[in-house]
């Protein structure tokens, strides 16, 4: 994304406004707000380029969304608050908070190690290694890969073979890249362990927790794991480097830490 052309006032309120989570419901935002978002927004598009953009800026409790290009190359359909879209790794942030309610529930604590938190053979192969603790994991100290390597997946389902056993597997038969807590490496292999940990023990699928003590609390009816049928309209499409859409792929059991999660603009 090239920021050249933006003052650096622009610059600034783009970057801290592309994602926020609110607890009140807020203000229809005032016309510079609006004009700020729809300006840079339409500049944005032009200059990645990309099939669709939505962006939303928080500012004093007002919101403006506004959405840019289509929700797939050529169905003609301009995206806006209401568009479903995969997160990625914003998904993280949303892990973050969940050990933090797990933290206040008395459930686990921030220096606890993974392992004993891990059911069965996963929670073994990481007995066998220095202590990875909760803390670790959600700032990517924990000495793991980005990735656990696995088996190609069929591409109709791309996330089939990124299985608890597939990170048994490394765990069995590799070192960690570092000891826990002194260095940091992206993993999304272990906010994926995070997330089975706090699922093994609020006693619940991690996506019943999330709803339960975060999107269910403040009104997130359009995020989550799953495409519902209300959703199922407003979805927005990933594109290759070629520009081709993309199908919309389950995400699996598995990958709920680091990367799964759909959700909308309005959401947010």
């Amino acid at each position: 994304m090239n920021f050249g052309n933006f003052t650096k006032r622009t610059r600034q309120m783009v970057a801290g406004c592309l994602v926020c989570l609110a607890f009140a419901a807020p203000a229809r935002a005032d016309a510079l707000l609006e004009e700020a978002v729809s300006f840079n927004g339409a500049i944005l598009h032009l200059q990645t380029d990309v099939p669709g953009l939505i962006l939303g800026a928080v500012r004093g409790g007002e919101v403006a969304v506004a959405g840019f290009g289509e929700t797939e190359r050529g169905n003609g359909i301009t995206p806006d608050g209401e568009t479903v879209l995969r997160l990625g790794s914003i998904t993280k942030v949303l892990a973050g908070e969940m050990l933090a309610h797990a933290v206040t529930r008395g459930e686990v604590g921030f220096t606890d190690p993974v392992a004993p938190l891990l059911p069965g053979r996963l929670g073994q192969a990481a007995g066998g290694h220095p202590p990875i603790r909760l803390i670790d994991l959600v700032t990517h100290a924990g000495g793991l890969p980005r990735e656990a390597p696995r088996k190609d997946s069929p591409p109709e389902d791309p996330f089939a073979t990124i299985t608890y056993d597939a990170f048994a597997d490394w765990l069995e038969d590799n070192p960690l890249q570092f000891a826990p807590g002194t260095s940091i490496a992206y993993s999304n292999f272990g906010f994926d362990l995070l997330s089975a940990a706090l699922s093994n023990t609020g006693g619940a699928s991690y996506a019943d927790l999330l709803a339960e003590r975060i999107t269910g609390q403040v009104g997130m009816d359009d995020t989550g794991f799953d495409v519902t049928p209300a959703m199922k309209g407003r979805l927005m499409s990933g594109h290759a480097p070629t520009g081709d859409a993309l199908p919309d792929v389950p995400t699996g059991e598995v990958i709920t830490g680091s990367g799964g999660l759909r959700s909308t603009a309005n959401d947010l």
